[in-house]
């Protein structure tokens, strides 16, 4: 199952423009559950670019929001995701620039 996770973080993290803003999102939601408004201003990226991003990690099921869409609801890392943090991490450490995270 690790082999279908890395090729889908490659594409989502590597195969994209918006590759590195995910690939952050992600670290973000490791360290703590955030929702869209409070990832915005972490990372320091426009709302509707971050809604855009959830929406695709959402999507292909590496976070999830337990309480479903409702207003102001956090994000998790998906289970899946959880279990296999190493992998996005093997993706990461090969896209890392010098000296430390991204952004």
């Amino acid at each position: 199952m690790s082999a279908a996770l890395r090729q889908l973080l490659w594409y989502l993290i590597a195969g994209t423009r918006g590759g590195v803003n995910r690939a952050r999102i992600l670290e973000a939601l490791r360290e703590r559950p955030y929702n869209a408004n409070q990832l915005a201003e972490a990372l320091r990226l426009d709302y509707r670019t971050i809604r855009h991003h959830l929406h695709l990690l959402e999507k292909n099921g590496l976070i999830s929001r337990p309480t479903g869409d409702a207003y102001a609801a956090p994000y998790f890392l998906s289970p899946y995701l959880e279990g296999n943090y190493a992998v996005f991490e093997e993706v990461r450490a090969k896209l890392r620039p010098p000296g430390g995270r991204f952004g």
